[in-house]
Order: structure tokens, then sequence, then C-alpha cells
């Protein structure tokens, strides 16, 4: 290289920030005893109908809502404080459910599941209003050419942890769980939300002050709206909220009510979902930066659509509901959800402006986390009102066929909204699917495939 020549310094994670990883690990451990599969059989094992399952699978998101409120206060305390204090709150909520399972006695079934449902209202509303300071914070200390690259390993180490938690969980629940199991793995889940905030204290603060209130500037909604590809990517948010929402809530109380599976091969059998979410560090690890949020958004769009119509023929008896095929399916629902979500956020990180930053993934937190929370109620509002089988010639309807078609619907609204995205950066579609093929082992085998 000549003297005086430029030289190209890789781009790397900013001190500090690997303890995000670190925090994402154990807060997933945390949550997913909480608020993932162990709860849902947890309120079902109390009675729980289907509107109330729905109601449980949807709080998280549908609280989200406070986010609305919480961006007013992220400038004046900033991002960090403003997020460990929310933690905190949340972790303490989250410690009373150990004491629930034990409380038969006094409040029977039905005074149980209130409790349950009250403790989680107050658990996630904590985590709707503080969480609003987490994706600006982010995105603040994170440069943009590695953003994709960060939230891919992440993503892996989320995975990872929910693959280890569903295991823990089968093994603690067994073949026939009782209190003290459920009240084991809420236990679990409280010392490991403690852990969650060494980390997330050790995380680097951003250190522009200016900016920091710049992010918190106030914007109008109709000034949000009138940035395009904002506006379609809340429509997609909406369409993929809708459809997510029924497809991981209702293929579990599918597969309890009419496979004859007990608790702990359910949850082993959903595990393949992280699995499936796994993948992506290898499949999109590298290419995410490189290709672009689009073309994954409207492959996983189609992708899905193809899988939930697989769910639907199952419940129609139209394909035997096999071990392999449950298994087959878990994973394509983790591979999906990781390749979308990583995408999405993605996106939203590169078209969202630095004016009312906080602003904005407020609004984009809130439409399509509203979405996701209403999304289980009107499913399971569907389930309860048919649940007697609707006959027709030649094959049987019931009330998850039509769920699962349903969903299929909403992935098909989700591909339509990614071909409508604008992204200047990303390659197309078509260049996409050829770069896989050059760069991966298929291409061998499309040359020893007959002419």
């Amino acid at each position: 290289m000549n003297q005086g020549e430029p030289t190209t310094q890789p781009i790397t994670f900013p001190p500090g920030v690997s303890n995000a990883w670190g925090f994402a690990a154990f807060n997933t451990l945390s949550f997913q005893m909480v608020i993932g599969s162990p709860m849902i059989l947890f309120a079902k094992s109390l009675g729980a109908s289907g509107t109330e399952l729905g109601l449980i699978a949807g709080m998280l998101p549908l609280l989200t809502i406070l986010q609305m409120v919480g961006a007013r206060f992220v400038g004046k305390y900033g991002h960090k404080r403003f997020v460990i204090t929310g933690w905190s709150v949340r972790i303490i909520f989250g410690a009373f459910l150990i004491a629930i399972p034990f409380l038969e006695d006094r409040l029977g079934l039905r005074g149980q599941l209130m409790a349950v449902i009250t403790i989680l209202f107050f658990f996630n509303a904590s985590r709707g209003f503080f969480s609003c300071g987490w994706l600006p914070w982010i995105t603040s200390i994170l440069p943009r050419e590695i953003r994709g690259r960060y939230l891919t390993r992440e993503s892996a180490l989320v995975n990872i942890t929910s693959l280890g938690a569903f295991c823990l969980a089968a093994i603690v629940l067994g073949r026939t769980a009782d209190s003290g199991n459920f009240a084991a793995l809420f236990a679990v889940s409280t010392v490991a939300g403690i852990t969650s905030l060494f980390f997330l204290t050790r995380i680097p603060e951003d250190q522009d002050p200016y900016a920091r209130f710049n992010a918190s500037t106030p914007v109008s909604l109709r000034t949000m709206l009138g940035l395009v590809n904002y506006r379609r990517l809340l429509s997609l948010n909406v369409f993929w909220s809708m459809a997510i929402g029924g497809l991981a809530t209702f293929s579990i109380v599918f597969l309890r009510e009419t496979g004859e599976m007990s608790d702990s091969r359910i949850l082993l059998l959903n595990s393949a979902a992280f699995i499936g979410g796994l993948s992506n560090l290898w499949l999109l690890g590298k290419w995410l930066d490189r290709i672009g949020s689009r073309p994954v958004l409207i492959a996983t769009g189609l992708f899905f659509a193809f899988v939930t119509i697989l769910w639907a023929l199952t419940a129609m008896a139209k394909i035997p509901q096999s071990l392999g095929l449950v298994l087959g399916l878990m994973y394509a629902l983790g591979l999906g959800s990781s390749a979308l979500n990583l995408s999405n956020t993605r996106l939203a990180m590169a078209i969202i402006p630095e004016t009312g930053r906080s602003h904005y993934f407020a609004v984009f937190s809130v439409v399509s986390s509203v979405v996701l929370g209403l999304s289980p109620i009107l499913w399971g509002l569907l389930i309860d009102l048919l649940k007697a089988e609707l006959l027709f010639p030649g094959m049987a309807f019931s009330a998850f066929t039509l769920v699962f078609w349903g969903v299929a619907f909403f992935f098909g609204l989700t591909f339509i909204a990614a071909i409508r995205l604008d992204e200047p950066e990303a390659i197309s579609f078509d260049r996409m699917l050829r770069n896989v093929l050059t760069a991966s082992r298929v291409r061998y085998w499309i040359r020893l495939w007959p002419r």
C-alpha cells in the first residue's frame, strides 16, 4: 500500500456493548418462564378459557401502548437509568408469581387464575412503560453498518437461551406437573431477571446529551405517517402481528387439545422453534447488512403463508399429525419469526430519523404490539365461539382450521406489504435468491438435477 493511501479499518462494536448480549440471554431466560409457553400451560391447568389464554398471551404486547407515555420522560432521565428502573420493577412483580401455585386451598383455581392475570398485568405494564428507552438507546450507540450483525448475534443468544429454558421447563414439569414444579420455574425466572440487571447496568450510556434530548423531541403522528416508508412498515407490522399472534399461541393449544401430548412433550417440540431462530446466525449473520431488510421480509411473508397452510391441512386431518411434521413446523416458526424480527427492526433503525427518534420507535412498537396483543384475544374468541365442529361434505372444519386459514391470509398480506416497501440500499428479491444459491451448497444439487 502506498504511503498516504487511506486505510479501511473494520467497524467493530463499541466497548461495553457485549453486555447487551448478556442482558438479552438472562432476560430471555427470565421472561420465557413468565410470559412464554410455561405460563400458558400453567393457566390452562387452572382452567383458563380460550379468551383468557388469549388475554394472557396478548397482555405484554397490548400494554406496550404505555411506551407512548414513557417516551416523554426518556430524555429527562436518560435511556440507561430509565430502562434499569423499569426492569427492576418488573422483576419484583415477577417474584410474586412464585407463591401463586401454593395458594389453591385459599384462593381456589379461579382465584389463582385471577391472581396470575393481575400480577401479569403489572409485570407487563412496567415493561411497556419503561421499554421505550431500549431501542433508541441501542440505536444511538451502534454504528449503522453493524446493526444487522448485532441484531443477528443477539437473536442467536435469545434463541439459544430460549431453547435451554424450554428444555429446563420440560424437565421440571415432567409428565404430570404440580404446583411445586411451576413455582420452581417462576423462581428461576426471578433469579435470571436479577442477573440480567447486572449486565444491563454495564451497557454504556450514549454520551451526547443533545442527541438524547433531540431523540425525545415531540413529533406529531401526522408528521410520522407522512414518512411514506415508515407508514408502509407500520402496515406490514399490523398484518404480521395479527398473524403471528394467532399462530404462536394457538398452535400450542391445538397440540394440547388434539394431539394427546403431555405438557413436557409440547414444550420440547416448541423448543425446535428456537433452533430455527438460531439458524439465522448462519443464514443471515453475514448477509443481512449486505442484502438489506426488504428481500428478507418478502421471502419470510411468503414462507409463513406456506407454513400456516400446512397447519390448516393438519387441523383438517388432511395431513397426519406426526411427530416429525410438528417438529418441522415448530422449527419453521422459529426460523421465520427470527428472520422477520431481525429485518423488521433493522429497517426501522435505518428509516427512523434522529429527531423524535424515541417517539417514532414508541409508535412503531405500540402499533405492532397492540395488534399482537389483540390478535390472540380475537383468535381465542373465535375458538370459543366455534367449539363445535362445523361439518361440510367430505371434510371437517374445526375452530382451529378456521384460525389457521385466517392466519395464512394475514401472512399473505404481510408478503404484499413487504413488496411495497422501499429500501434503496437493499438488493432485489431475485438477486438475493441468486446470491443465496450461489453461496450455498444448493448449487451443487441443482447441477445434479435431471434436465
